[in-house]
């Protein structure tokens, strides 16, 4: 783990951050998955981390979650006022760049066939979610708008478990990782706003608070897992490049 920064690291930092800072500001932050949009803004941030440690990686998530606080502010929406907190528009953001090169590091020094094992657990437990969503949606017919993408991803994510069984050990590694940290961002992020802005939340979307807390932390599942399926695709390819590079 570096402890001091060189002019190359700074380049990488102003590098990830850039595009993190475009992801922000544009169209191409955002995937359109028929009504959903899974933002791809929090892959860089998990690239830099993996690839260049926790140091880079906290820094290029501290230019997102400073590109957070400045579109809140000067794009404002009713439910903005959430990331004028920094604990909710930085710090989860900060986190997430020292996150995914502590799992990653650890992930790495499972011994032999553990981590395809676990790694197949994990997609089997990612693809048992999002049945259990469509056979929801298609039982009580609320979200059917949501169908397809779920559909979509539940393909992608059983594709995924194939390849990854056929992976090196360090792709295992990376895909797990980059999905855990997705996942845990989004839970920082959206416990921030249950902890601290619940009642402002549900008023300014108009949501009953009885389901405030479904509500919220169902968004991990709708958006979280695309995002998170999004955040493998990428990084995976992202790293197994830069790996190529540098031997």
């Amino acid at each position: 783990m570096k402890k001091k920064l060189n002019t190359r690291d700074l380049v990488v930092v102003a590098m990830l951050g850039a595009i993190t800072v475009v992801l922000g500001l544009t169209p191409l932050g955002f995937v359109p998955l028929g009504p959903l949009n899974a933002t791809t803004m929090h892959i860089p941030v998990i690239v830099a981390s993996i690839t260049q440690g926790p140091l880079i990686g906290g820094l290029v998530g501290l230019i997102f979650g400073l590109s957070s606080l400045w579109n809140a502010i000067t794009r404002p929406t009713v439910i903005s006022f959430v990331f004028y907190n920094p604990l909710i528009s930085i710090l989860p953001r900060v986190l997430l760049g020292i996150i995914p090169y502590y799992l990653y590091t650890n992930l790495r020094k499972i011994q032999g066939d553990k981590l395809k094992k676990l790694i197949s657990a994990f997609w089997i437990v990612i693809a048992a979610i999002l049945v259990f969503n469509i056979v929801s949606i298609q039982t009580s017919g609320v979200g059917k708008e949501n169908l397809i993408p779920f559909i979509i991803f539940l393909l992608v994510s059983l594709v995924l478990m194939f390849l990854s069984l056929r992976a090196r050990k360090n792709q295992e590694a990376v895909m797990i990782s980059s999905f855990l940290s997705t996942i845990l961002h989004s839970g920082m992020v959206l416990g921030g706003i249950y902890l601290f802005f619940v009642d402002r939340y549900v008023e300014a979307l108009e949501i009953p608070i009885q389901a405030a807390r479904g509500t919220i932390f169902g968004v991990i599942i709708t958006s979280g897992i695309p995002e998170g399926i999004l955040a493998v695709l990428v990084t995976t390819a992202v790293v197994s490049a830069v790996s190529k590079m540098n031997k």
